[in-house]
């Protein structure tokens, strides 16, 4: 069909055209070593390959396909709207739908502007951010990813509470010095922060949970803690729910712990599939906002009448059932995995929430970016090549999550777990002579 039969080909062909032979740098495996595979077409839990070859998909594209690919509901949607045109370049009704079934779902949403991706999203909130207060800085945590807008690719100076320096040629320092990096799950840091400069900060961007470092849980009372801070210094508290948002039964991470930030972004599972992203928040703050306020902010394609059918059909099967379901199976599966690795002796930490489930070849949990670099990167790559092998495809790094779908069965997750018993059945082996 395409003028390749086999992945090596294929590759070979999308880097002569094509930056790295991809249009996102993890799809290249630079963590994991070796030649990427390319997809030809995918089914439920599973996707096949260039060369006819089938895996059990725990990446989900990277978490909006929680139904699984192409459900029967999402594609009639998408078809159905396609037939009616791509886009209008106006407004159109599945917008305000969308939008409806969202803010139904969260408490802390009033308004919602609709965007083309999860960067947009966290771009735009910031510059909501820094308009409604009137101040320049923002407080990001080391290992939490919030897009690749200038300010956000920052990372911590020479010392924890230093402003932040450009992570990428580009950048200049000027933009990067805005952004205050500390580390995840330090309330003292934040704290510092606040003291020092509390009348400089304009919002506290965070994920909930971070997902972009491995599945890393926030320490208890962590949030809360941050949301006084927002709410004691006059800067807006916003959540980076684009990962969490709909993976758990109560929606969100902010609905689970009863706190209401002042904007939120979301992405993933709003677009079914298709390349949507959001931010929503207080009235107030979103009033800000052309038409009604001075804040710009334009996207031709937001809001397409395909990406909302596509939004709307996978909202409307997220049903009590649909999640207890999911719970179930990712349950299974991080109770499973954590099983295999202690029999035959590996250690491993793993993290569950709601339908993601996250692992790291370390002793105990990190909680931070500095923990997370210390587990075993190496022993991941040997785990995520040992298990492409055996017909299951997780994310080509150790600092990605794995997605469970409603597509996938006891059976399905069943057949992982054992070939990663075999797997870690190797490592045992060799570990001895490597020694």
């Amino acid at each position: 069909m395409y003028g390749f039969t086999n992945g090596g080909e294929a590759y070979e062909r999308a880097c002569a055209v094509l930056v790295g032979g991809v249009d996102s740098p993890v799809r290249a495996w630079k963590s994991v070593g070796g030649t990427p595979v390319f997809i030809m077409s995918a089914n439920g839990a599973h996707m096949t390959d260039t060369e006819g070859r089938t895996y059990r998909d725990y990446v989900g594209s990277w978490g909006p396909m929680i139904l699984g690919h192409a459900d029967p509901d999402v594609t009639k949607a998408i078809c159905e709207a396609a037939s009616r045109s791509a886009s209008y370049g106006a407004p159109c009704v599945a917008e305000t739908e969308l939008a409806e079934l969202v803010i139904e779902k969260f408490p802390s949403i009033e308004k919602i502007r609709f965007v083309n991706s999860g960067t947009e999203a966290a771009m735009t909130a910031l510059r909501l951010a820094r308009a409604f207060t009137g101040r320049d800085r923002i407080i990001k945590f080391a290992g939490c990813y919030h897009g690749h807008s200038d300010s956000l690719l920052a990372e911590a100076g020479s010392g924890a509470l230093t402003l932040g320096v450009p992570t990428s040629p580009g950048i200049t320092a000027a933009n990067a010095s805005d952004t205050i990096v500390i580390p995840y799950n330090s309330i003292e840091a934040a704290t510092k922060v606040f003291v020092e400069r509390g009348g400089e900060i304009a919002a506290v961007i965070v994920e909930p949970w971070a997902g972009n470092m491995g599945l890393v849980p926030p320490i208890s009372g962590f949030l809360s803690s941050l949301a006084g801070l927002c709410e004691d210094a006059g800067a807006l508290l916003i959540f980076d729910e684009i990962i969490t948002g709909f993976r758990i039964p109560e929606f969100g991470v902010q609905n689970r712990e009863k706190l209401r930030p002042d904007l939120t972004c979301l992405g993933k599972i709003i677009g079914g599939g298709l390349p949507v992203g959001a931010v929503g928040g207080r009235a107030d703050v979103m009033n800000k906002l052309q038409p009604l306020g001075p804040v710009y902010q334009a996207g031709t394609l937001a809001g397409n009448p395909i990406a909302m059918a596509a939004g709307i059909a996978t909202l409307s099967k997220l049903t009590r059932t649909a999640y207890q379901k999911m719970e179930y199976l990712s349950g299974r599966f991080a109770t499973g995995l954590e099983q295999a690795a202690s029999s035959a002796g590996i250690d491993i930490s793993v993290s569950r929430l709601g339908s993601i489930v996250g692992f790291f070849f370390a002793p105990k949990l990190p909680l931070n970016l500095d923990a997370v670099k210390m587990s075993d990167s190496g022993l991941y790559a040997k785990f995520f090549h040992g298990m492409m092998a055996r017909g299951d495809y997780f994310a080509p790094s150790p600092f990605e999550s794995i997605f469970i779908s409603l597509a996938h069965t006891a059976e399905i997750i069943d057949a992982t777990i054992g070939n990663a018993r075999e797997v870690f059945g190797e490592f045992a082996e060799i570990a001895p002579a490597e020694a």
